[in-house]
């Protein structure tokens, strides 16, 4: 909802429940999800792909110019692997 925030504990790289939380939304309503965060090839990569492995039809952007990789090599090559993956990348 709209004006309202959630903090997901994240003890690992990628979340099952904030790709869970995502599916709960995306099931009562209409949904856009754009990811930005640290570290691309690490934590972005992996919440993207479980994002839209649970929701292929989602409307799912990564912020490119809101993530920084372990180094831009690697920034570069996730974003390349989520493209990959039917993921717009901005």
């Amino acid at each position: 909802a709209l004006g309202t925030a959630e903090i997901i504990d994240k003890p690992t790289f990628g979340s099952r429940t904030l790709a869970e939380k995502i599916a709960a939304i995306a099931a009562e309503e209409e949904i856009e999800v754009t990811l930005i965060g640290l570290c691309t090839d690490i934590c972005v990569v992996s919440n993207a792909l479980l994002i839209k492995a649970s929701l292929p039809e989602a409307d799912l952007t990564v912020n490119g110019a809101l993530c920084a990789g372990v180094t831009p090599q690697k920034h570069e090559a996730a974003l390349e692997t989520m493209r990959s993956c039917q993921i717009e990348v901005l």
